[in-house]
C-alpha cells in the first residue's frame, strides 16, 4: 500500500469529530485505537473496490457512494470531500458522475448493478440486475460522465 494512501486515511480518521473530541477530553489512547480501526476498515474497502468486478463509485446531487457488492459506503458530500471514494477512483475503480443527468425519472427507473456477478430478475416487481458495463452504457446514454471505464475499447 502506498504511504500517500495511508496518510490520507489516517488524516481522515483523525479529523472525525468523535476522535477529535476524545483527544480533547484526554482519551488519546482510545482515539488512536478507534482511528486505527477506521483506517483498517477503509483499507479493506479499498482492497474490495480493487478486487470486486462490479465495484464502482457514483457521485450525484445526493452525495457519493462507493458500491462494493453487498456493501455501500456513502457520504452526503461530493467526491472531492469523500477521501475514501476519491482514493478508490484514483486507484482505478470505475467512477460514474451522474450530476450532469437531467432526466431524473429515466435514471430512477434504471435497473441496479448486480451485486455478485449474476444477472437475473428480482423476484418482485419489474426491477432487474445488470452488469456494471451494461449499467454504464445506460447511464452514459442519459449524460453521465465515466472515469476508469471498465468496458473494452470499441472500434468505430
Amino acid at each position: 500500500m502506498q504511504t500517500g494512501v495511508l496518510r490520507v486515511l489516517c488524516a481522515t480518521a483523525a479529523s472525525w469529530w468523535r476522535h477529535r473530541e476524545l483527544r480533547r477530553t484526554g482519551e488519546k489512547e482510545l482515539a488512536r485505537q478507534l482511528e486505527r480501526t477506521a483506517v483498517l476498515r477503509d483499507l479493506d474497502y479499498l482492497k474490495q473496490a480493487a478486487s470486486l468486478p462490479n465495484a464502482h463509485v457514483i457521485c450525484g446531487d445526493g452525495g457519493t457512494f462507493l458500491h462494493l457488492g453487498w456493501t455501500t459506503v456513502s457520504s452526503f458530500a461530493p467526491i472531492e470531500r469523500f477521501p475514501l471514494a476519491a482514493l478508490a477512483v484514483a486507484r482505478g475503480t470505475p467512477f460514474i458522475d451522474i450530476r450532469p443527468i437531467s432526466d431524473v425519472i429515466a435514471f430512477a427507473t434504471l435497473p441496479r448493478v448486480t451485486r455478485d456477478g449474476s444477472v437475473e430478475p428480482e423476484p418482485w416487481g419489474p426491477g432487474k440486475s445488470v452488469s456494471l458495463t451494461t449499467y454504464i452504457d445506460m447511464v452514459e446514454a442519459l449524460g453521465a460522465r465515466i472515469a476508469n471505464d471498465p468496458r473494452p475499447c470499441r472500434s468505430t
